[in-house]
């Protein structure tokens, strides 16, 4: 499997890749108006609500994995098949196609994410909607139970590192501007997904997000599960985790939207 981050010039020597565009935004702007202002040419664009992520619902909390079925549908509609490689990007560092990434990388689809995203790349954008690709070969498939968690192994999975991917303060509880309530699962430590990246907005080298990670107690052999606001933003820390070569470590995908909406305690330490 290839690695989970390449470079632009890496791309650009492997004109195979299906490039596909998951730029997304909680302020309720649009990726596909943004794709379509400008993207990498021959680039697919995939929407996180529609196709990364099943009806929000307080049970399941606001991004719940899709139903495999729907999954692979929109995969084949991208273009892309079992065999494929995928290079996703996004706009802010890989926050919502990490979510893509991560996803086919589950499933043993060979996917990376595009370091530094839009902006690493030099060439001409294409604009508009694009030519529909020729649709791919792609099998709908179950989420693999070993690369998931659920809410009771992300309140207390003995000898599992918990990590919570968000910001700082809303890890503290100081703000959430989204999810019904502040905080976060007592137990868990904070690694902040932005952190993972440079001031450029391309990943910290291999042996800086080690330590990063050591610092909040992952090994080699540890067990991480890793959440954030809605199961999206985690899973760039799971990427890291990846490049990092600390393994592949669990999505809890209800995350905090999901944990918030239960009578589940929370904590507001630091």
């Amino acid at each position: 499997m290839i690695a989970p981050v390449v470079s632009a010039s890496w791309l650009a020597d492997h004109p195979e890749a299906v490039i596909v565009d998951v730029r997304w935004y909680l302020d309720g702007r649009s990726g596909r108006v943004a794709y379509e202002a400008g993207h990498l040419a021959g680039s697919v664009f995939v929407d996180l609500d529609a196709v990364l992520a099943a009806p929000a619902t307080p049970e399941a909390g606001r991004h719940p994995l899709p139903a495999p079925e729907v999954f692979a549908a929109g995969m084949r509609v991208a273009g892309i098949s079992d065999d494929s490689v995928v290079v996703a990007y996004d706009d802010a560092g890989g926050m919502s196609a990490g979510r893509l990434v991560w996803m086919l990388r589950a499933l043993g689809v060979d996917a990376a994410l595009l370091d530094g995203g839009l902006a690493a790349w030099t060439g001409d954008l294409a604009t508009g909607a694009g030519a529909p690709p020729a649709p791919g070969a792609f099998a709908a498939r179950d989420w693999p139970g070993d690369r998931l968690a659920t809410i009771d192994e992300a309140a207390g999975d003995a000898g599992a590192v918990v990590i919570d991917a968000r910001a700082a303060e809303r890890y503290r509880g100081d703000v959430e501007p989204v999810d019904p309530r502040a905080g976060h699962i007592p137990g868990a430590v904070n690694v902040p997904f932005g952190g993972n990246l440079d001031a450029g907005g391309r990943f910290l080298a291999p042996d800086m997000l080690r330590a990063r990670f050591a610092a909040a107690g992952v090994r080699d052999d540890t067990d991480a599960i890793v959440y954030c606001g809605s199961g999206v933003t985690a899973c760039h820390d799971l990427l890291a985790l990846e490049h990092a070569g600390l393994g592949r470590g669990r999505l809890y995908p209800g995350s905090w939207s999901q944990w918030a909406a239960t009578g589940r305690p929370s904590a507001t330490d630091s």
